[in-house]
């Protein structure tokens, strides 16, 4: 179907809803883990996040980025107990994701539970084999630290992947 002959009047009041769920045409509307996940990138609030992914874990519990993502923003809203539990599923979900591990590393750290050496261990044997997303998860830590200042477990473990 060619639209290039197609004029809108944005003055005139529309009878349809025609707008476009994700801007753009022939775009899918966006799932809630999408929309979430954006809400994140532009900033969005921890605590108003928090809920939206408690929700989508319980509705695709196998989601593994969405383990991911609930255990990243435990952490930083200082739960570190809840984000050790979402941690440890998401790696149960996705072993190879190195964020993933990163975020069980610190919820680990945060917590004073062994093991973190074989996480740190499992994030620089999947770098090795896939250097580029190395810069994704150097990324998540500015942005981690942009949002919680204070954050010395991501320090420390940033020192030990990154030296």
């Amino acid at each position: 179907m060619a639209l290039d002959n197609v004029r809108l009047d944005l003055h005139t009041p529309s009878m349809v809803d025609d707008t476009i769920p994700n801007g753009g045409v022939g775009d899918e509307a966006q799932s809630p883990f999408e929309q979430a996940l954006a809400a994140y990138e532009q900033g969005g609030s921890i605590e108003e996040l928090l809920p939206v992914f408690l929700d989508i874990v319980r509705s695709s519990p196998n989601h593994s980025a969405a383990w991911t993502c609930l255990c990243w923003l435990q952490l930083l809203s200082s739960r570190p107990l809840a984000a050790l539990k979402s941690g440890r599923m998401a790696v149960r979900l996705s072993p190879r994701d190195p964020q993933a591990r990163l975020n069980l590393s610190l919820a680990m750290l945060e917590t004073n539970t062994k093991g973190v050496r074989e996480q740190i261990q499992q994030i620089q044997k999947v770098l090795a084999i896939t250097p580029e997303l190395k810069d994704d998860l150097q990324q998540s830590m500015v942005d981690g630290l942009q949002r919680r200042e204070d954050w010395q477990a991501l320090r420390k473990v940033r020192t030990w992947l990154f030296p």
